[in-house]
């Protein structure tokens, strides 16, 4: 038998002028004579972090997130209802608690305790578990991680400073990530790699897109693959540019870089579309194995951002503040149920990538939820949990999982870094792992 297929590195990119652009994960990566087995083991793991601020509606006698049921025999909430196509790849964990997260100055740490675990100024740990994967899974691309989020003011600094305010990754205990809301520089970081930024607007502004730059790279690629491979890149191509159309469109309305007085101008001034794109640029950033950790704030603590689109005038903090009120409830869950669309249509993105035997979505961990849960009482207790994805055969996904209240948020995140082959034993004050995950 005579073997006439080239093996493709999985870092080939596409490169002219300033620009690189990394691809999809295509078979002429893998050797001649590889195997499915062998296909499925080369698929990238990836772990994601997506914050909603203000908790969930999980009220005794008025709960609108928990299912009914438990096990592999439950019924999603009306909150939870988008997420119905990916039921066999969800799993609710419900009734833990972030006792750490504690404090009298909620809005000032809430998102920066979540993935800690720990408290400002802690004695001991506060790395917070995206980085401690991203030291692990994340070497091997481009970003160890990225972080992201839908707004770029967040509510008051408090006691703890502005950082815990304003991010939920910590690289260290005290060094908080910057959580970039421009989409443009999430572009530009992602996929131009010009020797300065005036570089990279140069080439957009001379050709209006960076893949002009690597056509003719692109084009002696596509004689070197096969059928199926050149579906996927040119698929891949084509979400490349529709995000970058989208990202140019936007630049017209863009004054973030501005001195403005508050209220902030939108970036863009639809946030529908600043959601949503920050989520498709995070699809890509996946798809190229750009990164294997993204981290998204979607939106900020509170938050003053009015949900016009969803016909909602009051600004979501105050209206956090619901007292039990049923018209701010129901605009409550409103939003929620939103979060929960765009999120799911996200979830889409990534199930419609295929790879090796399965997807982007099925070699991946996904852990949605909040560090809040009355936003009318600020308490952390239960919090709001979902985890999509099957880590790639490591996640059982399908199952709705309650265990005894005050049992730690940290143990769910120790077991996402154990399935997604980080070497753990311990996670700030985690017990124990959540074996049935």
């Amino acid at each position: 038998m005579f073997l006439t297929r080239k093996r493709i590195s999985r870092r080939t990119v596409l490169r002219g002028a300033g620009v690189s652009v990394a691809l999809p994960f295509l078979e002429a990566m893998l050797p001649a004579m590889a195997t499915r087995a062998d296909a499925a083991a080369a698929s990238a793991l990836r772990m994601g972090f997506f914050y909603f601020p203000h908790g969930a509606i999980l009220l005794d006698g008025d709960d609108r997130w928990t299912p009914a049921g438990e096990g592999r025999s439950f019924e999603l909430s009306r909150v939870l209802r988008p997420f119905e196509p990916f039921k066999e790849r969800l799993t609710i964990v419900s009734c833990l608690r972030n006792k750490p997260a504690e404090s009298p100055d909620p809005h000032g740490i809430t998102p920066g305790t979540w993935l800690r675990c720990a408290p400002p100024g802690a004695a001991d740990g506060g790395t917070s578990a995206d980085q401690i994967a991203a030291r692990h899974i994340g070497q091997s691309t481009p970003f160890p991680s990225i972080e992201v989020a839908a707004e770029g003011k967040a509510g008051p600094a408090g006691a703890a400073g502005n950082a815990f305010g304003n991010t939920i990754s910590f690289r260290t205990p005290t060094q908080g990530l910057p959580m970039e809301f421009n989409p443009r520089k999430v572009f530009f970081k992602l996929f131009g790699e010009g020797a300065s930024p005036a570089e990279r607007e140069a080439i957009i502004a001379e050709t209006g897109s960076i893949l002009d730059f690597t056509l003719e790279t692109a084009t002696h690629l596509r004689g070197r693959l096969g059928r199926h491979d050149v579906a996927t890149l040119e698929s891949y191509l084509d979400s490349v540019r529709e995000v970058e159309r989208r990202v140019q469109k936007i630049r017209e309305q863009d004054l973030s870089d501005l001195d403005l007085p508050p209220p902030p101008l939108g970036v863009p001034e639809d946030f529908r579309e600043q959601q949503t794109l920050l989520f498709d640029l995070l699809a890509l950033a996946y798809q190229g194995d750009v990164t294997r950790i993204a981290n998204y704030m979607m939106a900020a603590e509170a938050s003053m951002k009015a949900y016009n689109h969803l016909g909602i005038s009051d600004a979501f903090h105050p209206l956090s503040h619901h007292g039990n009120n049923p018209d701010s409830l129901d605009k409550l869950e409103r939003i929620q149920t939103y979060h929960s669309e765009i999120f799911a249509e996200f979830l889409a993105k990534l199930d419609a990538m295929p790879e090796a035997e399965g997807s982007v979505l099925d070699n991946s961990i996904l852990l949605y939820g909040s560090n809040m849960s009355n936003s009318d009482l600020h308490n952390n207790d239960p919090l709001p949990s979902a985890v999509f994805g099957l880590g790639g055969g490591t996640i059982r996904g399908g199952q709705h999982l309650l265990y005894p209240r005050n049992t730690p948020f940290a143990n769910l995140l120790l077991t996402l870094l154990v399935r997604a082959g980080v070497p753990v034993e311990s996670f700030a004050d985690s017990t124990g792992e959540l074996t049935e995950v």
